[in-house]
C-alpha cells in the first residue's frame, strides 16, 4: 500500500517577505531556459556513458566506440552536442582528435548527480 504524500497546504496563506526574497534572487528567464537546456544534454544514458569515460580518461572517438560498442558515427553526433554545451573539448593529435571533460565543473555536476541518486531516503 502507498503513503500518500501531502504536497498542497490546507489554508490559502500568502508570504509576502519570502516572495519578495524569492523575486529578487530569480534569474532571468534567458538564463532558467539555458540552465534547462543544459539538464537536457544529461538526459540521454549515451552522452552520460561518455562522459563517465572522459571522467577517466581522455579518449578518441575510436576508443569511444570500441568501449561502449557502439558505431563512430553515433559517438560523435553525442560528442557534438557535448562540445556544443561545453562539456567536452576536443585536442588534435596527428591524425586524431582526443575528447576530454571541458573542465571540472562537468566533473562536479556528475559527482553531485550520482551522490544524489546513491543517497538513502
Amino acid at each position: 500500500m502507498s503513503k500518500k504524500i501531502d504536497i498542497g497546504c490546507e489554508v490559502t496563506e500568502i508570504h509576502p517577505d519570502l516572495l519578495k526574497i524569492v523575486n529578487e534572487t530569480m534569474p532571468e528567464e534567458t538564463e532558467l531556459y539555458d540552465l534547462a537546456e543544459l539538464f537536457k544534454v544529461f538526459g540521454d544514458s549515451t552522452r552520460i556513458r561518455i562522459l563517465f569515460v572522459l571522467l577517466q580518461a581522455e579518449v578518441c572517438v575510436c576508443d569511444l566506440a570500441a568501449l561502449l560498442n557502439m558505431n563512430q558515427s553515433a559517438i560523435s553526433h553525442q560528442l557534438r552536442i557535448l562540445k556544443q554545451n561545453k562539456l567536452v573539448k576536443a585536442r588534435r593529435e596527428g591524425k586524431s582528435i582526443f575528447y576530454s571533460l571541458a573542465d571540472d565543473h562537468v566533473r562536479t555536476i556528475i559527482a553531485m548527480g550520482q551522490e544524489h541518486i546513491e543517497e538513502d531516503n
